[in-house]
C-alpha cells in the first residue's frame, strides 16, 4: 500500500508540475483515501507541495522569467491569510472530507478545461485592491484545506489576461511555495507539532521530487499535457465522490 501511495503521489506531482502547480489537491485525494487523519493529510500535502512547487518555480522562472509585479501583491495578502487559517481554523473530519471533495471537483474542472492562452500580450496587472482581495481569499482557503492555491490563482491570471500561460505557471509556482510554507507554519503552531511520519514523508518527498522534476521539464518546454491532465481530472472526480459517499 505504501509503495502504491508513493507511486500515485509521484504521478500527481508530474502532472501538476507541468503547469506550475505543487499538486496539493491531488495529494489530498490520494492521502484522504488512505484514511489518514485530516491534520496528517494537511501537513503531508503542504510539505510535498513545497518540494514540487520549488522545482517547478526553478524551471519556469529560468525559461519564462518570473513576473514579480504579479506575484508580490497576490502573495502579500495570501501568505498571512494562509498562516491565519492554518493556525486558528480547523474542520471536523466529515466537514474536511466535504471541503476536500469540493476542491477536488474544482481542480478536476481546472485540469480538464484549461484556460486557453490566446497568444495576445498580457494586460496591465490588476489594481492593488483587486490583487489583495483575490490573494486573501485564496490564502484563507489554502491554509484551511491544505493546498497552495495555485489551482485557483493560475486560471484567474490567464482568464483576465494578466499573464500568459507560461508566466502564470511561474507566478503560481512561487505563490504555492510561499502560501504552503505559511499554511504549514500555522498548522504546526496550532497543533504544537506536525503530525507526519518522518519515514513516510521522506519516501513521499523523494518520489514527488522525481515526478515534479520531470513534469516541470516537460511543462516548461513544448510538451502537450492536455490528455494527461484530463485523465487526472477523471481520477479526481472519482476520488471526490468516494470521499463524500464513504
Amino acid at each position: 500500500m505504501l509503495a502504491l501511495t508513493a507511486i500515485a503521489l509521484a504521478l500527481v506531482a508530474l502532472l501538476y508540475a507541468s503547469v506550475g502547480h505543487g499538486g496539493a489537491s491531488g495529494y489530498l485525494a490520494v492521502l484522504a483515501i488512505t484514511g489518514q487523519p485530516p491534520e496528517t493529510v494537511r501537513a503531508t500535502a503542504l510539505s510535498l507541495n513545497i518540494v514540487v512547487a520549488s522545482i517547478a518555480l526553478a524551471r519556469f522562472a529560468r525559461r519564462s522569467g518570473l513576473r514579480l509585479d504579479l506575484l508580490i501583491p497576490f502573495a502579500a495578502a495570501a501568505v498571512p491569510c494562509a498562516f491565519i487559517a492554518g493556525r486558528f481554523w480547523s474542520l471536523d473530519e466529515q466537514a474536511y472530507r466535504v471541503a476536500i471533495a469540493l476542491v477536488l471537483l474544482f481542480a478536476a474542472w481546472r485540469l480538464a478545461i484549461s484556460p486557453k492562452d490566446t497568444g495576445e500580450s498580457p494586460r496591465k496587472p490588476p489594481s492593488l485592491p483587486v490583487a489583495l482581495a483575490i490573494g486573501s481569499a485564496i490564502g484563507l482557503i489554502s491554509g484551511l484545506i491544505g493546498v497552495g492555491g495555485g489551482i485557483f490563482l493560475s486560471p484567474v491570471l490567464i482568464l483576465f489576461r494578466w499573464a500568459t500561460a507560461k508566466q502564470a505557471a511561474g507566478v503560481a509556482a512561487a505563490f504555492v511555495v510561499l502560501s504552503s510554507i505559511a499554511g504549514l507554519s500555522g498548522l504546526g503552531l496550532q497543533l504544537g507539532t506536525l503530525p507526519v511520519h518522518a519515514g513516510e514523508l521522506g519516501l513521499f518527498a523523494a518520489c514527488v521530487a522525481v515526478g515534479g522534476f520531470i513534469g516541470a521539464e516537460l511543462g516548461s518546454g513544448r510538451f502537450e499535457t492536455r490528455l494527461l491532465r484530463r485523465a487526472l481530472s477523471v481520477v479526481l472526480v472519482i476520488a471526490a465522490l468516494k470521499l463524500v459517499l464513504a
